[in-house]
């Protein structure tokens, strides 16, 4: 499932216009990337939380060459799947 495909499914079950399902839920990502770019953690009881990770700086290799490099430390978005939505997966 896609975007588009979302927004025309939460439309069909709320009633709302396709417009408006579109505008809330990209307000629902952007408010969630904002909270990930503070370094919150956004916590959806029964769906899920997103997490940010801290990657520390390491060294590593290229493959092709044999040659050390240095990887930068980074942060990267996490998501751990909440018990309802595992256990409806898993059905």
């Amino acid at each position: 499932m896609n975007k588009a495909e979302l927004i025309s499914v939460v439309a069909e079950k709320t009633g709302l216009s396709k417009k408006d399902c579109e505008k809330a839920l990209n307000a629902t990502f952007d408010s969630i990337t904002e909270s990930l770019e503070a370094g919150e953690r956004v916590q959806l009881v029964g769906f899920g939380a997103f997490d940010v990770k801290h990657r520390d700086a390491r060294i590593g290799r290229n493959p092709r060459t044999k040659e050390t490099i240095e990887i930068a430390a980074s942060r990267t978005p996490t998501f751990k799947a909440g018990k309802a939505l595992r256990e409806a997966v898993g059905k």
